[in-house]
């Protein structure tokens, strides 16, 4: 009996502080990071999660390796999962536990194959053999400086496991545990005899790597077996002797992991089937573009650039308005600090100085090598780049052995994960190739070099020689200040009046360096005028669908190809963004610090140049791509006194997107109330139902609205939301939507809850004489209605009639527009006599009727806006239907003509028959003129 409770009590205090393990580590792995709430939070590790692939490699074999993993696509090494790294060998024995080192590029995936690791061994799925799992962190054990115990150690991170039998180093327990050291890079191991002491007692309170040195010598606890993750660069900090096993993880290397990644987030959204279908559609896009072996497949070999692609395309496709404000140039932020925050470069192994004691921020050197590489290709309008040319610019002109070693790390572990070779050379070779055609290389994506541009801009790192020194020099005497002044207080009763005027004038320098610094503030917010309204760049996409093309690739006919000329048109809306406080907040984390005072003075001249720049008329591509720019840079202040400035948004025939829309109703918000556009120009835009409940904010700012062309028939629905008719506007056009008979019935219900409405254009939405008799019932309900259109209607006489007596009776109608209806000549004549009030009216006003370019025997004062209106819509409407108008136009005007008896009225019917006559031979051919006609 007394055997068997020892036996249970050995049991309870053996697996009891296991499962607390298991608990506490399940919850600690499946925290997210902070930027997986870009996709809206629906996701788990376990849901998210694809393998990358993982190749075992010999151990002489390993640096000969480092390449990109592109080049493993036929690789004779085994595909491996950690699991089996720890599989028993011929070099194992029940004695020695295994030592893996598992290495890998940056944004190759180590950090995740890590969690899911650690989850798989919580729940029971992996790992078995292992009892117990102690994962630690190298930069939190890099952090201490006091001498402690590998079981003080262990406690002092799970303080559960204090004195946990398998720790203990009796017998051969320790062959159940499996410690994992993630991030070996970032402590220093030192692997020397007279550095680090042997130990083989748990107990023993030494520095945390000398720890590490003895696990991985197997003099401290053999029976242990090790997983330690590391840069490619540190291969060499464990000596070969003392690692069982090589494995290189290589990220995605083939499109069908690449799609299960992308299926894994695009699809888990929010339930709606609607948007399942489309992230459908989108990863079906995708998977064809990779399949191409494109150079989007080119890059997301690295599961951080997967990363990347599905929150950019989560952004561009599904942001709504109960979500969290995003920015593009946040999400990139985001990513960079994923990949690159803590990160630090250092200057190799085998020194005993403190790791952060000469170690510079990663990021900081990324902008100044590479970001400078892509500050010159976006000021010289290149985006492919010569080995030579990445030899001079990330290279540089270095001398001490400390930059040399600096450079060597940075080359081997993070070079590659900016720039890719070039996989499109006749897309992105420059004209001017080199003798030798030597491999070109390209940003992996390319709004990555607009990024990396823009900050190294924003960061102030262009400076120029005379401001290096200005600064230095500044900086000398602003820190020997009160020095000087107390010299100077001794110095003046004894040096001549005019050296005493040489020394305040040393004093003034810090003010001068203080002026030549705003200067250089406000060239950065000139810079970004001049980028966001080049001339050249007018006739592109807006940058939203550049960036969406740069991602799902082109379909159909090829665009015409730019090389040296290719548009840099997100680097201006990105260096608005890192402006962002949030933003500024990431990269400061990343030790890269952007001051407020810097930000004041940009913020203060960019406005100038902004309004200055909008005096002048924008196509609608570079007018969204402004309303952009207002979005990510995220003032309301800056974005309220802009706006200012602009009385038109017209954003005609610009595709019109989730994000585009939310855009556009964000910047608008941000204006006061007071605030009104004279016009927003919405039409053939291709607007859906939940687009336009995105913009119902941007309505309350619109006096004349113009909807014309929805995207589908689904213009009954969006009538249906009647707070449309309750904001301000005055003038509102729903032409060219398709409305049918439900759609027409619920919009006219909401005419009378609007009173401010004054012009109302329901031209080509299919009213017909239903729609006609039902609108002449309700006319009298809104009584602040001026003016009428329900051209091109299919309606028939009778119901014009009714209609035009309608309107005849209603107290502030004067104009109806009544042409391009199937109106009988006996029909249009009633309407003329018609439109005079009968003569009991109070009002006795008359109703303008615009049935056709005659007016009885007369021309129409309106016959040029109506030739005008035909030839805007000819390329949309029924060409057919409009040419047979068209001659009832001239057979209108032959009879006109016939009728008058002076000369120079049948000369003006023959200029308008002119007219009718172009308009008529413009429909006959192909395509529609271009021409303008005045």
């Amino acid at each position: 009996y007394r055997l068997s409770l020892v036996f249970r009590l050995n049991f309870i205090c053996l697996h009891y502080p296991i499962d607390i393990h298991r608990r506490k580590l399940f919850l600690w792995f499946s925290h997210l990071p902070q930027e997986e709430k870009q996709f809206g939070g629906y996701f788990s590790p376990e849901t998210m999660h694809v393998d990358p692939l993982i190749l075992e490699r010999n151990p002489e074999e390993r640096l000969g390796l480092l390449s990109p993993c592109l080049q493993t696509k036929n690789s004779s090494f085994p595909s491996v999962t950690v699991e089996q790294l720890f599989e028993p060998t011929d070099a194992w024995s029940e004695d020695r536990g295994l030592n893996v080192l598992l290495y890998g590029a940056v944004g190759t995936g180590k950090s995740t194959v890590i969690r899911k690791l650690v989850l798989d061994w919580c729940t029971g799925t992996t790992l078995a053999n292992f009892k117990l799992l102690v994962p630690f962190s190298c930069e939190d054990l890099n952090q201490l400086s006091k001498m402690t115990s590998l079981r003080d150690l262990v406690s002092r991170k799970y303080l559960h496991l204090k004195k946990h039998p398998l720790l203990s180093g009796e017998g051969n327990q320790a062959k159940d545990v499996l410690f994992l050291f993630n991030g070996m890079e970032k402590i220093q191991l030192d692997f020397r005899i007279g550095s680090t002491e042997l130990c083989s007692d748990p107990n023993e309170a030494l520095l945390p790597g000398v720890v590490v040195v003895n696990l991985l010598r197997k003099y401290l606890l053999p029976e242990a077996s090790i997983l330690v993750t590391t840069r490619l660069s540190a291969l060499d900090r464990i000596p070969q002797k003392y690692v069982s096993r090589y494995a290189q993880i290589c990220g995605f290397s083939d499109p069908d992991r690449q799609r299960a990644y992308f299926t894994s987030r695009l699809l888990q959204q929010s339930g709606k089937t609607a948007h399942n279908q489309e992230a459908q559609a989108l990863i079906e896009l995708l998977y064809l573009s990779l399949q191409r072996e494109s150079q989007l497949a080119a890059a997301c070999f690295l599961p951080s650039y997967c990363w990347l692609t599905c929150a950019t395309l989560h952004f561009l496709h599904f942001t709504n308005v109960n979500a969290p404000i995003r920015t593009l140039t946040g999400i990139y932020t985001s990513f960079l600090r994923l990949n690159f925050g803590g990160e630090v470069l250092g200057t190799g192994a085998g020194t005993n100085v403190p790791i952060q004691g000469h170690h510079s921020s990663l990021m900081l050197y990324v902008v100044r090598t590479v970001g400078k590489l892509a500050f010159d290709g976006v000021t010289y309008k290149r985006t492919s780049f010569s080995e030579r040319e990445l030899e001079q610019w990330i290279g540089g002109k270095t001398k001490t052995d400390e930059e040399l070693h600096q450079l060597a790390m940075f080359r081997t572990d993070v070079l590659d994960f900016f720039l890719a070779p070039c996989v499109g050379n006749e897309k992105y070779l420059s004209q001017d190739l080199s003798e030798n055609d030597e491999r070109r290389y390209v940003f992996a994506v390319p709004a990555m070099q607009e990024y990396l541009a823009a900050l190294y801009m924003v960061l102030g790192e262009n400076k120029s020689a005379l401001e290096k020194l200005t600064r230095q020099v500044s900086v000398a005497i602003g820190q020997a200040t009160e020095d000087v002044n107390a010299l100077m207080n001794i110095l003046s009763k004894f040096i001549p009046l005019r050296i005493f005027a040489i020394f305040n004038l040393l004093k003034l320098f810090p003010k001068l360096f203080e002026k030549i610094r705003s200067r250089n503030k406000g060239s950065i917010a000139k810079t970004m005028a001049a980028e966001m309204f080049r001339t050249e760049d007018s006739y592109n996409e807006d940058v939203l669908d550049q960036v969406e093309q740069s991602l799902l690739g082109v379909h159909g006919p090829q665009p015409k190809q730019y090389s040296e000329g290719q548009p840099f048109e997100l680097y201006p809306i990105f260096m608005g963004g890192l402006l962002h406080y949030g933003n500024r907040v990431l990269l400061q984390q990343l030790g890269c610090s952007i001051q407020s005072s810097t930000v004041a003075q940009i913020t203060l001249a960019l406005r100038k140049y902004l309004v200055r720049e909008l005096s002048k008329p924008q196509p609608p591509e570079e007018l969204m791509d402004l309303l952009v720019l207002l979005y990510e840079f995220q003032n309301p202040r800056l974005t309220a006194e802009v706006l200012a400035s602009i009385r038109a948004i017209r954003l005609t025939n610009i595709r019109m997107t989730p994000i585009k829309c939310f855009v556009l109703s964000s910047v608008l918000s941000c204006t006061p109330p007071s605030y009104h556009l004279e016009e927003l120009d919405l039409s053939s835009c291709l607007l859906t139902h939940d687009l336009l409940q995105m913009l119902w904010p941007a309505f309350r700012h619109t006096h004349n609205l113009n909807l014309s062309l929805f995207h589908d028939a689904l213009a009954n629905v969006i009538i249906a939301r009647t707070e449309m008719f309750h904001q301000s506007n005055v003038s509102s056009r729903l032409c060219d939507n398709p409305l049918l008979d439900s759609g027409a019935h619920t919009l006219l219900e909401s005419l009378p809850k609007n009173q401010s409405l004054t012009h109302l254009s329901l031209m080509h939405t299919g009213l017909g004489d239903r729609g006609a008799l039902d609108l002449a019932k309700r006319l009298q309900q809104h009584t602040g209605l001026q003016e009428l259109n329900v051209a091109y209607n299919n309606i028939g006489d009778n119901a014009a009639l009714t209609l035009v007596d309608a309107c005849r009776e209603h107290p502030s109608i004067h104009t109806v527009h009544l042409y391009l209806n199937p109106l009988s000549d006996v029909g249009k004549k009633s309407l003329y006599v018609r439109g005079v009030a009968r003569g009991h009216s109070s009002s006795g006003r008359r109703v303008k009727v615009l049935a056709s370019v005659t007016e009885g025997s007369d021309i129409s004062e309106d016959w040029h806006p109506i030739l005008s209106v035909i030839r805007e819509n000819a390329s949309s409407w029924d060409r057919e239907r409009i040419k047979q108008q068209l001659k009832v136009f001239l057979t209108d005007l032959e009879w006109g003509r016939q009728q008058q008896q002076s000369f120079w009225k049948r000369l003006h019917f023959r200029k308008v028959e002119k007219g009718v006559k172009q308009t008529l031979q413009m429909l006959e051919k192909d395509t529609p003129s271009k021409r303008s006609h005045k």
